[in-house]
C-alpha cells in the first residue's frame, strides 16, 4: 500500500467537497488526516494550477473568501459558488453551526 502525500490526501479531500457546499480550510486539513494544518492547505491551493479542482469552495473558517474584496479572484470565487447555489452575502458564506456531538446532531440540544 502507498502512502498519499499531503498535498494528495489535501487535494483529494477538495475535491471531495460537494457541489453546493463548503468547507474550511482547518476542515479540508481534517479531513486529509492533517489536522491543525490549515496553512499547507492554503499553500497547496495558491499553487495549484489545476482548473478542475473545486478551489473556489474553500473558505476561511468564519466563511468569509480568503481573497480580498473585489479582486477578480474574488469575484470569481462568488460567482463560482452563487452558481451552484450557495448563498454568499458580503464575502461570506453563512453555514449551519455544527452540533457538539451526535446526540445533538441527531435530536437537538438538550434539556434546559
Amino acid at each position: 500500500m502507498s502512502a498519499k502525500s499531503p498535498e494528495d490526501r489535501i487535494l483529494a479531500a477538495i475535491r471531495a467537497i460537494p457541489h453546493g457546499q463548503v468547507a474550511g480550510y482547518g476542515e479540508v486539513a481534517h479531513r486529509a488526516g492533517l489536522p491543525g494544518r490549515a496553512r499547507l492547505t492554503a499553500r497547496i491551493l495558491s499553487q495549484n494550477d489545476d482548473p478542475a479542482l473545486p478551489w473556489h469552495r474553500v473558505l476561511r473558517s468564519d466563511g468569509r473568501i480568503a481573497f480580498p474584496e473585489g479582486s477578480k479572484a474574488f469575484r470569481e470565487q462568488s460567482q463560482r459558488l452563487r452558481a451552484e447555489g450557495v448563498k454568499v452575502e458580503g464575502g461570506r458564506v453563512k453555514r449551519p453551526r455544527k452540533a457538539d456531538d451526535l446526540d445533538a446532531a441527531l435530536w437537538g440540544p438538550g434539556p434546559r
